[in-house]
């Protein structure tokens, strides 16, 4: 068998639809088999994955501590736009000191990138996938 080296890219919220999830099985399903996931992009409204303050109802999965747990097992690079992270609200410590703002948003093991880092994906990549 062949392995693959995947980057992905999420698109929607975790709480608009399932294919936040649906992304993280397919990347769960592929690392079992041996592929290498070695980037994952949130863009758009893809960014709400790392909010480190989400806090979902007890009956429904948590995505940000499910992503986070995953780069704790897996070298797996999850890059959060910039650009669409402002627009949102999500500042990473550096960009809020930047800013004039106590905000810190981002949750364990996500970073904050340009585009470039999405670009270096999809020219690194066997195949690129994305989500949303």
């Amino acid at each position: 068998m062949t392995k693959m080296k995947f980057a992905i890219q999420v698109n929607t919220s975790p709480y608009q639809s399932n294919i936040g999830q649906t992304a993280y099985n397919f990347i769960n399903a592929a690392l079992a088999q041996g592929h290498q996931v070695f980037r994952v992009f949130f863009y758009h409204d893809g960014v709400y994955h790392a909010f480190k303050s989400a806090t979902p109802p007890d009956d429904e999965p948590n995505f940000t501590a499910q992503w986070s747990a995953l780069v704790k097992r897996y070298p797996i690079d999850l890059v959060v736009c910039i650009s669409a992270a402002q627009r949102r609200g999500l500042l990473c410590a550096d960009e809020a000191e930047r800013q004039g703002k106590q905000d810190n948003d981002l949750a364990e093991g996500f970073r904050i990138a340009g585009l470039g880092q999405l670009v270096e994906a999809t020219l690194a990549a066997d195949r690129f996938i994305v989500f949303g």
